[in-house]
């Protein structure tokens, strides 16, 4: 967790409990906003939830409950507010009119994130690009101009009074940033076809789920790793040799749930890596209480960027922090996740998989070796299928 000197201001957060979505998924989502809201150096201090049919369609939440949040607000002078959805530019303004307080959004959070983590030329002008693209109709309720940016969390843009002006900045911006984009991907592209005849491996995940920790054990390599939402936001390839077989390793950023449409455009040529590999790795929290959850996000957002039919390796991490709760003996309602031990895990879900799958600790190292075992055979496979000669050499 991040320490508290880090955490510069203070905010409450906000989220609704509709027909779609329970209290407790609700909860764990404000936990997950807490935990985005913290990576961004915020410190959220209260989480507030409305019991509603569908999102206000004016203030998201209710009026009433907005009345009790600016009560909050106002008491304890804290002028930040996250909701934990992205917000329509009506009820950005209508919001912010009301509470006299920055509003931020689930969006602007996770693109003020990936601001802060991008290092390279690249993450950077992706990470720029979706932001201009958030910001374009947003236009009318920002208040400072484009050219007069003041600091703090967050996207700042063009005043009501250069609005047309600024739009036009904009589209030229965005414009730029694409043509940019093309020239690195051609670049990059070029690059993927200069490694040669070696296999692709692909580390994908949610985020915060230990694929930087893996890339760093197998490869002895020295990625970024931290207890943070988006650590690792550029693609990172290591040439790795197991018994003699070297293959690429690439380390991709993390996917998340309700991640920004317009950051999944903007990062497909970085996932390129995923696309063009050869095997993928889903790393998998399974210390973490919606594993399941994250496993589907993953394998959708897999979907919605076409990795489709590649061998998959399910790799359950961080098995030194799993726990459950057992249930009595005298209990005979139906078994939840929390009541699975990791045996019932093996023995049952996972074992059913078509695909193969190992449980281990990259932080202990536990089955560490197994692990690399069962990917080196996913290569050579591969690997003498692709060049069944080589495969002839070695056998004489």
């Amino acid at each position: 967790m991040i320490n508290d000197c880090e955490l510069t201001e203070k905010a409450v957060l906000a989220g609704i409990i509709t027909q779609n979505q329970s209290r407790e998924q609700v909860d764990e989502y404000l936990d997950e906003l807490d935990f985005l809201a913290q990576t961004a150096g915020v410190l959220p201090v209260k989480k507030f939830t409305q019991n509603l049919i569908a999102p206000n369609q004016r203030t998201y939440v209710g009026t009433g409950k907005l009345e009790e949040i600016k009560r909050y607000l106002d008491e304890n002078e804290i002028t930040l507010i996250i909701f934990d959805d992205e917000l329509s530019p009506t009820q950005l303004r209508n919001i912010e009119n009301i509470l006299k307080v920055r509003v931020l959004d689930r969006t602007n959070l996770i693109l003020d994130i990936f601001a802060l983590r991008a290092r390279t030329a690249y993450a950077k002008t992706q990470v720029e690009l979706a932001q201009y693209q958030y910001l374009l109709p947003r236009l009318t309720r920002m208040w400072t101009h484009l050219e007069r940016q003041r600091g703090g969390i967050g996207m700042r843009g063009p005043g009501e009074s250069q609005i047309e002006t600024d739009r036009r900045i904009i589209l030229d911006k965005i414009a730029k940033l694409k043509e940019d984009l093309q020239k690195i991907d051609r670049q990059m592209s070029q690059q993927r076809k200069n490694r040669g005849q070696m296999i692709r491996v692909a580390l994908v995940g949610y985020t915060n789920v230990g694929k930087s920790t893996i890339m760093n054990l197998i490869s002895k390599s020295d990625v970024l790793a931290e207890n943070k939402l988006f650590a690792t936001l550029d693609t990172t390839v290591r040439k790795v040799v197991i018994n003699n077989l070297p293959f690429l390793l690439s380390d991709t950023v993390g996917f998340i749930r309700k991640l920004p449409h317009k950051l999944i455009e903007s990062f497909k040529s970085t996932l390129d890596e995923t696309r063009e590999s050869d095997i993928i790795v889903h790393v998998v929290d399974i210390s973490h209480p919606s594993f399941f959850d994250q496993i589907e996000i993953v394998e959708q957002t897999l979907k919605e960027l076409n990795v489709n039919n590649k061998p998959v390796l399910m790799v359950f991490n961080k098995v030194d922090a799993f726990s459950f709760i057992p249930k009595d003996e005298d209990d005979l309602t139906p078994k939840t996740k929390e009541n699975y031990s990791l045996e019932d895990l093996k023995n049952t879900y996972f074992a059913k998989n078509t695909f193969p799958s190992v449980f281990i600790s990259a932080k202990t190292k536990e089955n560490i070796e197994e692990f690399k075992e069962i990917l080196l055979n996913m290569v050579r496979k591969i690997y003498f299928e692709r060049y069944p000669y080589n495969k002839l050499e070695s056998e004489s």
